[in-house]
């Protein structure tokens, strides 16, 4: 076991860890932090992602020990400081961008990350971006619709697909 110790949603934290623990397990079982749900480990869906030192990266595909002294943000760390959803949360809720709910975590992180580099994505590369997460009961339609409502933009002329 080693004890790693990172900056986790603006906290210090530290915790003992064997090599083959992932981010994901750490924050997981390690933190207590939840939301970060674990879909398929191969990093095929998505439902992992965190923000590594700014980066989006798919929890299940990072050793927690290459994450020591790194600041990860977590879907727990997406919220306003006061409790209260952030733009994007809320956006997701009131486009109902989510139905049961697993993938919510990475479609919200992944949405954070690309309004981080393009503040107005078309519907497009909305659609190209979020390509690397996986949800099974939405079609895509509604996280759309709510990645836009979320950049500030109308979201009335959005199709049904």
């Amino acid at each position: 076991m080693t004890t790693i110790s990172m900056t986790v949603n603006g906290k210090a934290v530290s915790g003992e860890v064997e090599g083959r623990t992932l981010l994901s397990s750490f924050l997981r079982e390690g933190l207590g932090l939840r939301g970060t749900h674990i879909g398929c480990e191969t990093t095929q869906c998505g439902a992992c992602a965190v923000h590594l030192d700014g980066q989006l990266v798919k929890s299940c595909s990072v050793l927690a020990m290459d994450a020591a002294g790194a600041s990860v943000t977590s879907i727990e760390g997406m919220a306003n400081g006061d409790g209260s959803l952030s733009v994007i949360q809320a956006a997701f809720q009131e486009h109902h961008g989510l139905q049961c709910g697993f993938c919510t975590p990475g479609m919200v992180m992944a949405t954070a990350a690309l309004l981080k580099v393009n503040a107005k994505p078309t519907e497009t590369e909305v659609r190209h971006y979020l390509e690397g997460n996986m949800c099974r009961c939405t079609g895509y339609h509604n996280i759309v619709k709510a990645v836009m409502a979320a950049s500030g933009q109308d979201v009335s002329a959005i199709a049904a697909e």
